[in-house]
């Protein structure tokens, strides 16, 4: 849980960072914010091959080697004195985040009885929503008080308490001896659903949620301490949801990733259709909010149920096409907002999720469909 929390924080902290790194290095707001386009960039297409790379290795050696990756990235990060050195450490947190949710996942289930695997995926995720709660207005505040290398520097500490705690406590075993090493109930369409529908939602969520500053400010009218207080708001029913989802997840892992991808739906076309009124503004966002979270654990939950191989494999798959989703979604907004209003990208985000729901929806009925008895 650190670890995710961790490396959740240092993935986004540059966000609230951009401003003042801009002015350190002497470099445009848009330079630094391909900081972060360019991590996720690397994740998604760096986690299936570095998953098949290190598959016969063991999990405490894979997990310690990109926890100390983590933790000397985050040393060159704050020693930093160019741009481009700060590139390459971010890329190289980026290679290990990319591992570490194909790896972490059949790791931390596996220590558990299979009953109750949905509560740990669970609390994966609630620490990773709490970097986004916690983790990054914190470290911004640091930042903003001090420089923004305090906040980098203490990501590094950070990833040493786990490293450690991990290289002394963990299990050494073979990955394919590994209790969560294969899906539970293999099922390769609907590995191949899970994937479809996650990729298409994260790109939907993310063609609005990427300008949803403008669409707060423009739209429903609120001022700039208010935005800033609103995605408080949105952080806490991220968390909210994560939470919630984590406590069903074992009893309904179908039913909960349907649920979030459909409430997900709901929030967009809301925001879109009512959004000029300040409180259904509110309103939507906080449901919206509360299911981008939930969508990416229940898709990550359906890897270690319906995963046709191993789960590493399929953990990665789902994590690279989430990221790619992301990536997409903020290239699909971007040429949307030039051609229409901030409330076009949230319309076509919004059905871009119903696709996801109804091939979810279309999948359950595929599988409910009576067997041919000739």
């Amino acid at each position: 849980m650190l670890a995710a929390f961790t490396l959740n924080t240092a993935e986004n902290l540059p966000i609230g960072l951009l401003e003042v790194i801009s002015g350190s290095l002497r470099v445009s707001v848009s330079a630094v914010g391909l900081l972060v386009t360019g991590y996720g960039v690397t994740v998604a297409v760096a986690s299936v091959p570095l998953a098949h790379v290190v598959r016969t290795v063991p999990r405490r050696h894979v997990l310690t080697g990109l926890l100390a990756a983590l933790v000397v990235s985050s040393l060159i990060a704050a020693v930093a004195t160019s741009y481009w050195m700060l590139l390459m450490a971010r890329l190289l947190t980026a290679l290990a985040q990319a591992l570490f949710w194909a790896v972490m996942g059949p790791v931390a289930v596996g220590l558990f009885a299979p009953a109750v695997r949905g509560r740990v995926v669970g609390a994966l995720s609630v620490a990773g929503s709490l970097a986004l709660v916690l983790g990054v207005p914190v470290g911004t505040w640091l930042g903003q008080q001090s420089q923004w290398r305090v906040p980098v520097a203490l990501l590094a500490g950070l990833g040493l308490v786990s490293l450690v705690t991990i290289a002394v406590v963990l299990p050494t075993s073979p990955p394919e001896e590994e209790p969560a090493a294969y899906g539970t109930s293999p099922d390769a369409r609907r590995f191949g659903i899970v994937l479809g529908a996650g990729t298409l939602s994260a790109t939907g969520a993310f063609a609005g949620y990427t300008y949803v500053v403008k669409f707060l400010s423009d739209v429903s009218g609120f001022s700039p301490s208010a935005v800033s207080a609103l995605f408080v708001v949105f952080g806490v029913a991220c968390l909210a949801g994560v939470s919630i989802t984590g406590a069903v997840l074992d009893r309904f892992p179908q039913a909960a990733l349907t649920s979030a991808v459909i409430t997900q739906a709901v929030g967009m076309i809301g925001l879109y259709a009512v959004g000029r009124d300040p409180v259904a503004a509110v309103v939507f966002l906080v449901l919206m909010g509360s299911a981008i979270g939930p969508v990416f654990m229940t898709t990550q939950n359906a890897m270690l149920l319906c995963a046709p191989g191993r789960t590493d494999i399929a953990l990665a798959a789902n994590s690279g096409l989430y990221n790619a989703g992301i990536a997409a979604g903020a290239a699909l907004g971007g040429l949307i907002l030039p051609l229409a209003d901030v409330r076009g990208t949230f319309l076509a985000g919004g059905l871009m999720t119903v696709t996801a729901c109804a091939v979810l929806i279309s999948g359950r009925l595929l599988r409910q469909r009576p067997e041919s008895t000739e």
